[in-house]
């Protein structure tokens, strides 16, 4: 299955719809949703941070998506296959591997500043299986790429949705199904963290 949208800025954003302005306001409402923010200013100090994230929570075997769409991060991947790990790009290899991962890294598309949702492009299987299953997922994010609110959020879809999957992530997986007490990680990853960068994506407007 392809994409629902090769290059989303391209084909789908302008500056009445999307814009850095919401950032303060994403920021704030994400953080407030348990989502763990990191802000880059460049590329490289974006691998930085991941190189150190990876190393922190020992991760070993890493499901990776986009790196074929954007160069930057699939170095990022190939630089990541070190002192025994293994990352996994390959969508078939993703869907044998996914079960037993312990990271999964994606892209998406821009945050919504009133939720601090981000919305993640998911038609692809390996995809989805990457921001559900490992018990902690990491998005890429190019930071100015904000909207308002959900309503905002749909205009923009619409102009390029066709068919396929999207997604709204809202921190961490949570759940108050038991004695209405909360609980992370139980149906997705317990530890959500955005990886938001100044510097353009590389392949894209």
């Amino acid at each position: 299955m392809k994409k629902v949208c090769a290059n989303w800025p391209e084909q789908a954003f302008d500056e009445n719809l999307v814009s850095g302005q919401y950032w303060d306001e994403f920021a704030e409402n994400a953080k407030a949703a348990a989502t763990e923010l990191i802000h880059a200013g460049t590329w490289q100090e974006a691998e930085q941070r991941l190189q150190g994230l990876v190393q922190d929570m020992d991760a070993k075997e890493i499901l990776a998506v986009g790196g074929a769409e954007n160069p930057r991060l699939g170095m990022m991947y190939q630089h990541l296959q070190a002192d025994g790990r293994v990352v996994y790009t390959d969508k078939f290899a993703i869907a044998e591997h996914a079960p037993q991962a312990d990271l999964g890294i994606s892209t998406a598309e821009f945050g919504v500043g009133e939720s601090g949702s981000v919305c993640v492009d998911t038609a692809s299987y390996e995809s989805r299986v990457t921001g559900m299953l490992p018990p902690t997922h990491i998005v890429f994010m190019q930071a100015d790429h904000m909207v308002k609110n959900i309503d905002t959020a749909f205009r923009v879809i619409a102009r390029v949705y066709k068919k396929g999957y999207m997604g709204f992530i809202t921190g961490p997986s949570r759940t108050a199904d038991i004695e209405r007490v909360l609980s992370l990680g139980v149906h997705g990853p317990g530890r959500f963290i955005v990886i938001a960068v100044d510097e353009p994506f590389e392949g894209r407007a």
